[in-house]
């Protein structure tokens, strides 16, 4: 590799890394060529880029960008691979699902810079993958607001039924309506009301015994 071609590597990083809100650094050694394959094709479904970088060139590059990598000077040795993705937490997912699948301890997370915070060493790994990319909580935030009012909507729906039930059976059963109005219009004769006409009854016919002895005399 000549002079210019690494002035053209160390270029495109820089431009990469300046771009990038989510970067990994892993480590690949070891892996064998159907392996290596596996894992660039998941990273390609999951829209991850997976390039393999001299230390030097990825330390001129990390130099030559604005953003602040100081502290990734001293895990710059070895191999490595970087892992770049507009989803902050899709090149720890591919990771832990590679693990899973081929059962080995490769890729290794070495660090990251993801969304402005910096991570170092693989036991960082699980907190990346819980990490919400922007649309996951935007769904969230979604599905909180929509809480409330669906159960609202439902509320009202089922106000409105009932409402359109009643009126419903209203509409089609006048008569038996009309016979219900009647029977509350019908005086109700009570206990006290029959009294009060057994006493009237009584008065009268006092009332009629003085006329009686009245023609007799």
């Amino acid at each position: 590799m000549n002079k210019e071609e690494k002035i053209k590597i160390v270029s495109s990083l820089s431009s990469s890394l300046a771009a990038s809100k989510n970067i990994y650094l892993t480590d690949i050694s070891g892996l064998d060529a159907e392996q290596t394959g596996i894992l660039r094709r998941m990273c390609f479904e999951k829209n991850v880029s997976l390039s393999v970088v001299k230390n030097t060139l990825l330390k001129k590059a990390m130099d030559a960008c604005d953003k602040d990598f100081t502290d990734f000077d001293k895990i710059l040795k070895g191999n490595t691979a970087l892992m770049v993705s507009d989803v902050a937490n899709a090149p720890a997912k591919v990771i832990k699902k590679f693990i899973e699948k081929t059962k080995l301890d490769k890729p290794d997370f070495k660090a990251g810079h993801v969304e402005e915070s910096v991570y170092f060493g693989s036991e960082q790994l699980e907190i990346l993958a819980s990490l919400k990319s922007k649309e996951e909580l935007l769904s969230d935030l979604i599905s909180l607001l929509k809480s409330p009012m669906v159960n609202l909507i439902s509320s009202l729906s089922s106000s409105s039924n009932k409402l359109s039930g009643i009126l419903k059976t209203l509409e089609e059963n006048p008569v038996a309506i009309k016979a219900n109005e009647k029977e509350k219009d019908e005086p109700v004769v009570t206990k006290d009301n029959a009294s009060d006409k057994k006493e009237d009854v009584k008065e009268n016919i006092i009332d009629e015994n003085p006329k009686l002895d009245e023609n007799k005399e």
